[in-house]
């Protein structure tokens, strides 16, 4: 199973880190799903990610990462630069999702809130669950 990317389906800035992985993913390695969507609830169910979870989350088939360590384990797969960035994983997990934590606590008030999401074209739509 490809690993799968859950995300804040209200959150302009979710949404805007989703199309940027779709960007830089050519080979289709990532799926996604909303947390508030039937599939983002499910799979949170099968792996225990908690209700009030303030994080991308990513599913690597049985382990989950969260905050940062979601953030750069998603780097490694995309095309160019972004690759270099999982690099910073060693820089200890607190210092690393301090700074993701800012800006996950400041999401709504600084990019906003979606009444609805976007459809994707035909072309992405297989790969949201």
């Amino acid at each position: 199973m490809n690993p799968v990317v859950l995300f804040d389906g209200e959150c302009n800035f979710c949404d805007a880190s989703v199309q940027f992985i779709i960007q830089r993913d050519p080979k289709g390695v990532f799926h996604f799903a909303s947390l508030q969507s039937d599939a983002g609830e499910e799979l949170a169910r099968k792996h225990h990610i908690r209700d009030d979870v303030d994080s991308m989350v990513l599913i690597e088939g049985d382990k989950v990462y969260y905050k940062s360590a979601a953030a750069l384990r998603i780097s490694r797969h995309l095309k160019g630069a972004w690759k270099l960035l999982y690099g910073l994983m060693i820089i200890p997990a607190p210092v690393r999702n301090a700074a993701y934590d800012v800006i996950a606590k400041n999401r709504y008030k600084w990019f906003g809130k979606k009444e609805s999401c976007m459809l994707p074209p035909p072309s992405v739509r297989k790969r949201f669950l």
